[in-house]
C-alpha cells in the first residue's frame, strides 16, 4: 500500500457551477494532508469544469485532477463512478475525501464498490491517526446516539464522504498555482444502463438551507404541522428558510429535507430561531454553529434555552404573531 499516495477531495460541480462544499473539503484535505506530509489534489469531473481550476488552486489545491467531456455534462451514476474509479486505479490516491450530497452519497458508494475498497458514510470529522497514518472518519450511528469512529486498514484508498458544513471553508490564497492533470474520458468504456432524460429543478419553498443566513426551525413543540405556515411567514419576513427538528419530520409534518441534526443537515446561519425545539444533542450538533440562537420554548428548563443567545418563554403561537407584528 506504500504506492498510494496523497489526499484526494472530490470538487463537485452542478449544473454549471462548483459546489461551495468543495472548498469545505479542502480545508478538511489540507489537515490531512499536512498530517502525512503528502500533496492536497482536487479531482474534477462535468463538462466545461476547466474554469474552476484557479478557484481550486486558490484555495488550497496543489493538484488538480480533471476529466473535462460532454459526455459528463448531465451526471449519471455509472457513468461518473466508473471514469472516478479508473482515475482512483490510475494515480492511486491515499484518503479520498467525497461530500455527503445527493450526488456525493451515491458516487462514492459506487466508487468504492468499482475500486473494492471501504467507504464511511455521511462523517462528521475527520483525522489522521498519529501512530499509523490511518484516516479515522467518526460519525452519527443509532439514530444519532452515539458517534463511531470508522478505519479501513486494509484496502486503499481510505474513501469518507464528509457532511457539507461540518468544516468551514479553506482560506483562500490569490494568485495560489499548481499542476493540473488531464484524464480522458473512454466513451466505450464508461457505460450505463441508466441514461438522462430531463432535469427537474424543485425550487421548494424558499432558499437552500446551507445558503440561508436567517433559519427559522420547529420542532414538535409546535403541535401540529399547520404550525409550519406560522414559521413559514417569518422566514420570509426575515429573507430566512424554514427548517425542522427531527420529530415533526417523523411525525410526517414536513419534509425529510428540513430536518437538521446529525441525521439531517448541518447548517450555520447568522440567527437561528428554533420553536417548539427543546434541544437534544442530536439536534444541537446540526445548528451549533448558529452566529445567534434564539429559543421560544414554554418550558424554561428545556436544554436549548441554556444555550440560546436570546430564549423567549411562552408559546410560540404568541410569541411569533407579536414578532411579525413588530417586524411589520
Amino acid at each position: 500500500m506504500n504506492d498510494w499516495k496523497n489526499v484526494w477531495i472530490l470538487a463537485e460541480v452542478n449544473h454549471g457551477k462548483l459546489s461551495a462544499t468543495a472548498l469545505e473539503l479542502l480545508h478538511a484535505g489540507r489537515q490531512l494532508a499536512d498530517a502525512l506530509g503528502e500533496k492536497l489534489c482536487a479531482v474534477m469531473l462535468g463538462y466545461q469544469v476547466e474554469k474552476f481550476i484557479p478557484e481550486l488552486f486558490e484555495y488550497g489545491a496543489d493538484t488538480v485532477y480533471v476529466c473535462d467531456d460532454a459526455h459528463l455534462q448531465n451526471y449519471v451514476d455509472d457513468v461518473y463512478a466508473k471514469t472516478l474509479a479508473a482515475m482512483v486505479r490510475e494515480y492511486k490516491p491515499n484518503k479520498f475525501l467525497l461530500p455527503a450530497t445527493n450526488m456525493g452519497r451515491s458516487l462514492s458508494a459506487k466508487t468504492a464498490v468499482f475500486v473494492g475498497t471501504g467507504l464511511t458514510a455521511d462523517a462528521t470529522d475527520v483525522k489522521i491517526n498519529a501512530e499509523d497514518g490511518q484516516l479515522h472518519a467518526t460519525r452519527p450511528t443509532f439514530g444519532g446516539n452515539l458517534m463511531a469512529t470508522i478505519t479501513c486498514k486494509n484496502t486503499r484508498p481510505e474513501m469518507c464522504s464528509l457532511r457539507p458544513m461540518a468544516y468551514e471553508k479553506a482560506a483562500r490564497v490569490s494568485g495560489r498555482r499548481g499542476e493540473v492533470v488531464n484524464f480522458p474520458f473512454q466513451a466505450d468504456k464508461y457505460t450505463s444502463l441508466a441514461k438522462f432524460v430531463e432535469f427537474i429543478k424543485n425550487d421548494g419553498d424558499g432558499l437552500d438551507l446551507s445558503e440561508a443566513e436567517v433559519i427559522v426551525a420547529g420542532g414538535r413543540g409546535l403541535g401540529k404541522a399547520e404550525g409550519f405556515a406560522l414559521l413559514k411567514k417569518l422566514a420570509q419576513r426575515l429573507g430566512g428558510a424554514v427548517a425542522a427538528s427531527r420529530a415533526p419530520v417523523d411525525s410526517g409534518w414536513i419534509d425529510y429535507r428540513y430536518q437538521i441534526g446529525l441525521t439531517g443537515r448541518t447548517v450555520k446561519p447568522k440567527v437561528y430561531i428554533a420553536c417548539g425545539i427543546s434541544g437534544q444533542i442530536q439536534h444541537m450538533a446540526g445548528m451549533s454553529g448558529a452566529d445567534v440562537i434564539v429559543a421560544i420554548n414554554k418550558d424554561p428548563q428545556a436544554p436549548i434555552m441554556k444555550v440560546a443567545n436570546y430564549a423567549v418563554e411562552g408559546d410560540l403561537y404568541e410569541v411569533i404573531p407579536a414578532m411579525l407584528e413588530a417586524l411589520h
